[in-house]
């Protein structure tokens, strides 16, 4: 069903997310050509925006964008909030079956991009979709390059360009916790970590026509960061014990060996090693604690589930 822009529609096949800050020089193409992608595919969708503390007169262009576009929804922040916070709000509130999230500085072209994504996902049975940017030169490649070969080797995310445009079926987006600051970069992680299928598609790079850009190398170091972040709360948030259990475990055993060993070099030679003895003892008593804060974790983690669960059955009784 091809949509008319001039008429709202109640459930929409696609939801594109724009999130924009100061980008009055590109907003207008990306709304417009998101809506154009829409008669290209013969669907129906919606664009959401989060005008994210923009100073440049975006707001006015957006106000008469939504005149003629009625399925255009414009989410308005006074001050910057990230485009972490602007995603989730955005994710919140979209309606589509198929969530695509596209910059809003027209790098990536949603009347291109946006059927190349769509059709990759729907002909391939896949839950997600990241786009792999061709012909890039925008002075970032290399370190681009080392922050997607550690998502490759840490998180297990096969896919060129972890951080360029994708699309997501519905309960990809719903199966997302919330996200802290700058977690917009790991969404493919995650999903990967919820058992999605992710797959990827080539799609051209434009150079932005107007405008600078919000990201700066100084970021790349917090990126990796966040990512062992990211990887050890997936990975031991749901089972701290694994983690906290683990490495108590290791430092018990050897502490003991380290223990036999200078009790049988004080039994046979008459040796005394008493910095190796207290550092022994100082790794006991740590690798102990270690094992309570696994055990306090556990209960914490366990009382947690409780609360959601009873909070589920209450908002599953009231739907009944």
């Amino acid at each position: 069903m091809t949509q008319s822009p001039n008429h709202p529609i109640t459930h929409p096949h696609i939801s594109v997310v724009v999130p924009a800050r100061d980008e009055a020089g590109t907003i207008v193409q990306v709304v417009e050509r998101s809506f154009a992608a829409y008669a290209e595919l013969g669907c129906t969708g919606e664009v959401l925006v989060v005008n994210d503390g923009s100073t440049d007169g975006s707001s006015l262009l957006l106000d008469d964008l939504q005149r003629r576009y009625p399925a255009l929804r414009v989410f308005t922040n006074r001050r910057s909030q990230g485009m972490t916070a602007g995603l989730q709000r955005m994710f919140s509130a979209s309606q589509g079956d198929i969530v695509i999230l596209i910059p809003g500085d027209m790098e990536s072209d949603p009347l291109i991009d946006v059927p190349i994504l769509v059709r990759h996902l729907q002909a391939n049975d896949l839950d997600v979709v990241a786009g792999w940017r061709q012909g890039r030169k925008d002075g970032k490649v290399f370190a681009s390059a080392i922050y997607n070969f550690v998502m490759r080797t840490l998180a297990g995310v096969q896919v060129h360009d972890g951080n360029w445009i994708k699309a997501m079926r519905r309960e990809v987006v719903a199966s997302f916790p919330p996200l802290r600051s700058d977690w917009h970069r790991f969404l493919l992680m995650i999903a990967v970590h919820n058992g999605f299928r992710l797959g990827e598609v080539q799609t051209p790079y434009k150079p932005r026509p107007a405008g600078s850009s919000k990201f700066g190398l100084s970021r790349i170091p917090i990126s990796l960061l966040d990512v062992l972040v990211v990887k050890f709360l997936l990975t031991f948030s749901r089972a701290p014990m694994r983690f906290f259990g683990g490495l108590g475990l290791a430092g018990i055993v050897v502490s003991l060996l380290t223990f036999l060993y200078l009790t049988g070099l004080y039994v046979f030679t008459d040796t005394q090693q008493r910095p190796v003895f207290i550092a022994a003892g100082i790794l006991a008593i740590i690798s102990v604690l270690l094992f309570l804060v696994g055990f306090l974790a556990e209960l914490i983690v366990s009382q947690t589930e409780r609360i959601e669960g009873m909070t589920g059955g209450r908002e599953d009784r009231r739907k009944g």
